[in-house]
């Protein structure tokens, strides 16, 4: 059982997100990763895509690492923002035909260059359908427990997504820091009728300027809270043990709340993803 819909209709399934390497280093230290988190067992992990399919080759290529050499179930996320349709349809017929089951499907950033390639897509739906076109992949597609960030009115932002997942078979949300966003969140969907599984991504801090940069950038609120706990850190290392520590109390109340797993972003780091899975009892 490979595709992540059937995966998440036999229990809560522990994940973990991964970015494409940049240098011979990174590589390495990627694969390192990915050997000490297969020994959780978890129950399917992505890969990102940059902007603008600024990673596209990279991406492909450790997906296809990942699928050929690990045994791990492997999901590519894909964005639709500055491509063509052929680029895609490209793409999507290497990933079925090499077997991979799963993709994430991605508005993407417009571009900020008014010069840049705008590319023959306007939103997510419409690459959730040529997906389906090409093959029968499972498909997930991503939720903003905070409202996405080019949204100006909540009901039409839960009423658009609500949409959407009813065109997509599972969603992974935006990184947030206080459950009450995801559990409001579910029960705006609750009440919209919808009942696509959605799975929460939490973020382990491992260092408080980062972290704090990609909230901003992604509409994430990064409350007073964790900037007083995080804090009280003395170095690096203490960083991370706090932010594994905020996200194994985050992590335990979504899964008490129901929620239908919980999806890692690893920053292609092991060690607070390992602690937050054992912590939490996902895995051993």
């Amino acid at each position: 059982m490979t595709r992540v819909a059937d995966l998440l209709a036999q229990g809560p399934t522990l994940s973990y997100e991964f970015f494409p390497p940049k240098t011979d280093k990174s590589q390495r230290d990627l694969e390192k990763t990915l050997l000490e988190l297969a020994a959780t067992s978890p129950d399917f992990v992505s890969v990102t895509y940059g902007a603008l399919g600024s990673t596209r080759d990279r991406t492909h290529e450790i997906v296809k690492h990942i699928h050929t050499d690990t045994g791990l179930v492997v999901m590519p996320h894909l964005t639709c923002a500055g491509h063509t349709r052929a680029e895609v349809v490209d793409l999507l017929e290497q990933y079925r035909d090499e077997g991979i089951e799963n993709v994430l499907a991605l508005g993407g950033d417009p571009p900020k260059d008014p010069a840049a390639k705008a590319g023959e897509f306007s939103f997510a739906n419409e690459l959730v359908e040529l997906i389906r076109e090409v093959g029968d992949f499972s498909v997930g597609v991503a939720a903003f427990p905070e409202l996405h960030p080019r949204s100006t009115d909540r009901n039409l932002d839960r009423q658009h997504l609500a949409a959407k997942l009813e065109l997509a078979d599972f969603a992974i949300t935006q990184f947030f820091f206080d459950a009450e966003s995801y559990l409001t969140m579910r029960d705006e969907l609750d009440a919209l009728g919808c009942t696509t599984p959605v799975l929460p991504g939490v973020l382990p801090v491992a260092n408080v300027e980062g972290a704090r940069r990609m909230a901003a950038m992604n509409g994430a609120a990064f409350p007073a809270w964790l900037e007083e706990r995080l804090a009280a850190a003395t170095d690096d290392t203490h960083t991370m043990s706090i932010g594994a520590e905020i996200a194994t109390e985050l992590t335990s109340r979504l899964i008490a709340e129901g929620a239908p797993g919980v999806h890692l972003f690893t920053l292609n780091r092991s060690g607070p993803a390992r602690t937050v899975a054992a912590s939490v009892g996902l895995r051993a």
